[in-house]
């Protein structure tokens, strides 16, 4: 007897799951200011504007961040425009799980210690960046 199909994937999901709620519990608030959500390729895209133009988004430290299967957005423009970027996030999180929390930003500080750029340097950005096409 074989496998469904779904099961890896489903195992995926469940994998990521304590990250995938994590950021949906971040972006809550924003829905009560006009955020919007859309399913692409699985992933739950959550644009905290529809214009980009309210001034405390230009204070976020991110024009896009990934938790989980849940990637939080600027705008929906923005989304689409990293979603190769930030869908490779997804996957590296089905790869990690929760664990990849402590990953990335460990491996942030392992480029710092090592005098090199804590992000342009972590190989989560770097793998990320290759799949968007620029290195």
């Amino acid at each position: 007897m074989s496998t469904p199909r779904f099961v890896p994937r489903l195992l995926r999901y469940a994998w990521a799951s304590p990250c995938t709620a994590l950021g949906l519990c971040l972006a809550a608030p924003a829905f009560l200011v006009g955020a919007r959500a859309r399913i692409a390729d699985g992933v739950v895209e959550v644009s905290l504007s529809r214009h980009g133009q309210e001034a405390w988004l230009s204070k976020l430290p991110f024009v896009a961040i990934t938790f989980g299967h849940a990637v939080i957005g600027t705008t929906a423009q923005e989304l689409e425009r990293l979603r190769a970027h930030e869908h490779e996030h997804v996957r590296q999180y089905e790869r990690w799980g929760p664990a990849f929390l402590a990953a990335y930003p460990l491996e942030s500080l392992w480029q710092m210690l090592r005098g090199r750029r804590a992000y342009f340097d972590n190989r989560f950005e770097q793998q990320a960046r290759a799949r968007e096409g620029h290195l």
